[in-house]
């Protein structure tokens, strides 16, 4: 049987289609959503302001990115990036630094359900984003998924309206750090393809950290020091974790599948952060029944999204891409290819171990 062809994620002809990858997308993905459903719930620990919480965690995350580049124990060979592309990722580490301190800040003024939840609006976003300006447009069912789980976003984050001034503004910045992050996004499907993972993440985290770390510095109420031994710790968990498992695990699918693909998987992200800020001693946030039902709308969305193929790219492009699971050509990974009619890969934990996800440090097209 020929193997579906696709498109590549919007580079140039002349760039070469992106190999296949070593660990599968969505079993990185998977990881990706477990470390960062640790984020909100660590952030409620810290009692530094939202502008230094997000410096640090992205200073630390690009020293955790040097130490990699270190370790890998050859040179790597400058990004050849046009002026354009060295514009996108300049845009790209804005548009992140303004997604961390937004949404960090609506955790100083809502739940942690509510922050999470509406903060991962984002794939509605990142769809009409990436049909817009990638020509990667989700199928019907996907669109259905989508906005299933993005009621079920609404439906948690509802019941703040009746909360006051505080807890309002906290979704609107909850919300305003979904539109940022999600031209990030589309913004990592269109660089990807160019960079190895951790080229494209010194680059992007490295503006952002600085962006954000220049204006924690003019700002009078954020200092960058002063803070307890507690929250020097809670930096280095959210760099760790977060950051290194968590967004970098999906700048590495993004090179592989079209980003909504990538932000539907993320909203398991607000359920698990909701479990763990029921679950720890220092939050204990139980969830209400209205939680409970917005989390099963979320999870049917996503489930309903996943089976609904993988879209389809506008008829003027052309071109061949990878496949979505691994390999290129004959398609040998566990997937399909991203740009047609077929079914999205599958969760294939029953293909790949936690041993696939460490050699990605080592991984030849990611890594320069």
């Amino acid at each position: 049987m020929a193997p579906v062809q696709t498109t590549s994620a919007a580079p140039s002809a002349a760039h070469a289609a992106p190999a296949g990858p070593v660990a599968s997308p969505g079993f990185v993905l998977l990881i990706a959503v477990l470390a960062m459903s640790w984020a909100g719930p660590l952030i409620r620990f810290s009692t530094a302001p939202a502008l230094a919480v997000a410096a640090w965690r992205l200073l630390f995350s690009v020293a955790f990115i040097a130490l990699v580049l270190l370790l890998r124990r050859r040179a790597a060979p400058a990004p050849r990036l046009q002026a354009r592309e060295w514009a996108l990722a300049a845009a790209a580490g804005l548009l992140l630094a303004g997604h961390f301190w937004s949404w960090i800040a609506s955790l100083e003024r809502t739940s942690v359900a509510s922050s999470v939840v509406l903060v991962s609006t984002q794939p509605i976003f990142v769809a009409a984003l990436s049909a817009l300006l990638l020509k990667e447009r989700p199928a019907r069912r996907q669109w259905a998924g989508i906005l299933a789980a993005v009621a079920g976003a609404l439906v948690i984050g509802w019941g703040d309206f009746s909360q006051g001034r505080s807890p309002l503004l906290g979704d609107l910045l909850a919300v305003t750090g979904a539109i940022l992050v999600s031209g990030y996004y589309v913004v990592g499907r269109r660089l990807r393809p160019r960079l190895g993972i951790w080229e494209y993440t010194a680059i992007v985290y490295g503006l952002a950290a600085a962006a954000l770390a220049a204006t924690a510095a003019a700002h009078p109420a954020a200092n960058l020091t002063g803070y307890p031994g507690r929250d020097w710790l809670i930096f280095l968990a959210l760099a760790a974790g977060p950051m290194m498992l968590g967004h970098t695990g999906v700048n590495y699918a993004l090179r592989y599948l079209p980003a909504y693909v990538a932000n539907l998987a993320l909203l398991g992200e607000p359920v698990g952060a909701t479990i763990i800020a029921w679950a720890l001693p220092g939050i204990r946030e139980t969830p209400s029944l209205q939680t409970l039902v917005g989390g099963v709308l979320v999870l049917g969305g996503i489930a309903v999204g996943w089976r609904g193929g993988s879209g389809r790219r506008s008829d003027t492009q052309s071109g061949t891409g990878t496949a979505a699971g691994g390999g290129t050509g004959a398609g040998t990974g566990a997937g399909t290819g991203t740009g047609g009619r077929s079914g999205w890969p599958v969760w294939p934990w029953t293909r790949r171990t936690g041993k696939d996800l460490l050699k990605t440090a080592g991984e030849s097209p990611d890594c320069g």
